[in-house]
């Protein structure tokens, strides 16, 4: 079997790749009410939130989390200032006095 198809095909897939992470929205070059809008309109989103971190995020009010995980607030950057989000998250158990 030739070398140079397979070579050609992985760069295709390494390429593909690359212009899929750059697809993903990034909150920094968002304003917050921006990224609350994507959110609200897609009901759970994936978004950038540094160079090397990311997570899914989901609107306040709807079953985008599995039981028994909450939407929680979260604070992501944003370009006009910290922005208030949802992420999914399992309750902290109530401990008591």
């Amino acid at each position: 079997m030739p070398l140079r198809p397979i070579v050609c095909c992985s760069v295709a897939i390494v390429i593909a790749a690359a212009n899929f992470a750059d697809a993903r929205p990034d909150t920094r070059k968002m304003t917050c009410a921006q990224t609350q809008a994507l959110i609200q309109s897609q009901h759970a989103a994936v978004l950038s939130t540094g160079p090397n971190t990311y997570d899914r995020y989901v609107r306040q009010f709807g079953n985008e989390c599995d039981a028994p995980s909450l939407p929680m607030v979260e604070y992501v950057p944003a370009s006009d200032g910290q922005c208030m989000v949802y992420r999914c998250e399992e309750a902290s158990p109530m401990v008591p006095n």
